[in-house]
């Protein structure tokens, strides 16, 4: 539950704006790199928005700063229109400006800031599995609920799940990640019960469980426990090869898992209300780190991938509204008139202040029903 003291406050608030920092500075940073490597002049390089609190030019007349908003940041290019950089349209480009590069490097410099998201959540993933390792436990049933969908199956305590639909499982908590978002979708599971190989159909159960902050999330369950207690003691550590290919997969597992999400959403097999604006996150933050330093490392690689995936949505303002009329640039050989740039960049941000405001309203409505027996 949140906690509505201020110290509680205060640590939250201030893992935050740790992690929202890194994360955005992360992301700009590949922007900015790429700029420069496609020979772009980069004029200023902010961390948050509004007044400066400080800053200092480098070598090449760039300016760096931190300003007061700590809730984003940008990278404004010679010849951005605003800070967004919505592109001008201009017959004759400055040398030097974001618009004087060639459509593809405009679209590679665009593409670098989610891009560097998630490279970042690879390396904190990597990181984690190389020096921290992950709990060793075998993906064996200890336990099958009466009313659950397992017993139903024929499951029984002993079984060891091998495979989902024909994804290898190497742990229990792999079952549990398969089944994320499963719905009540048929899957195959493959069984091994006294050294033999079993095939079992069976429909996960939808269940509504309550989260920290007291809201409801749906989830899939088959109805099977394990007793981590009995797996052996200790870690399994990954050498940084073998831990730098974990951390991709799980980066595109945390993407997939996410897409998926968002598509059950829009076709209303999913609520909406799973959704988190700055006060979710703030919480979920504090409580990552009270939990110690490795949990709120990865909760940072999480948020890391969560910003490049919407940062790649088609909305303008986004990147991925940039690449878009980068496309129907390159497809149609001239730039998008500046009145459509114009009325699109404002249907941008009214988007993005109506979704803002919307998640908002997710987090603060489990504690306003609370407080008023709604």
């Amino acid at each position: 539950m949140l906690d509505f003291s201020l110290a509680g406050i205060g640590f939250s608030a201030l893992y935050f704006f740790i992690a929202i920092i890194i994360i955005v500075f992360v992301h700009e940073y590949g922007h900015f790199q790429v700029g420069r490597w496609c020979g772009v002049t980069i004029e200023t390089f902010s961390v948050g928005f509004g007044r400066e609190i400080f800053g200092f030019n480098d070598k090449h007349g760039t300016r760096w700063k931190f300003s007061w908003i700590p809730l984003g940041g940008y990278v404004r290019f010679l010849g951005d229109a605003n800070a967004a950089s919505m592109p001008s349209v201009v017959s004759d480009p400055t040398p030097g400006s974001l618009q004087a590069a060639t459509v593809w490097k405009r679209a590679l410099i665009v593409a670098a800031g989610p891009f560097a998201n998630f490279v970042l959540a690879v390396l904190i993933f990597a990181a984690a599995y190389c020096f921290v390792g992950t709990q060793i436990n075998e993906p064996r049933i200890d336990s099958v609920t009466e009313d659950g969908a397992a017993k139903a199956a024929g499951l029984m305590v002993g079984d060891y799940v091998r495979a989902i639909d024909g994804k290898a499982i190497h742990s229990f908590v792999d079952i549990h990640e398969a089944m994320i978002l499963q719905g009540d979708t048929p899957v195959v599971l493959a069984v091994e019960r006294n050294k033999q190989m079993l095939n079992i159909n069976i429909v996960p159960k939808i269940v509504e469980i309550k989260d920290s902050s007291g809201r409801v999330q749906r989830v899939s369950q088959i109805g099977i426990m394990h007793k981590f207690e009995n797996d052996p003691v200790g870690n399994e550590r990954l050498s940084p090869l073998a831990a730098v290919a974990k951390g991709i997969e799980r980066t595109y597992f945390v993407s997939k898992t996410t897409l998926r999400y968002v598509g059950k959403m829009f076709e209303g097999k999913e609520k909406s209300d799973q959704l988190h604006g700055p006060i979710g996150v703030a919480q979920l933050a504090g409580e990552s780190a009270s939990l110690g330093v490795w949990p709120f490392i990865t909760f940072i690689a999480l948020i890391s991938v969560s910003v490049g995936l919407v940062n790649l949505f088609p909305i303008p303002m986004l990147d991925g509204g940039h690449l878009v009329f980068y496309l129907i640039e390159a497809v149609f050989r001239k730039p998008v008139g500046p009145v459509a740039q114009e009325w699109s960049f404002r249907i941008g941000l009214s988007a993005m202040v109506l979704l803002m405001l919307f998640a908002t309203n997710n987090d603060l409505s489990p504690y306003v029903n609370k407080v008023f027996g709604w």
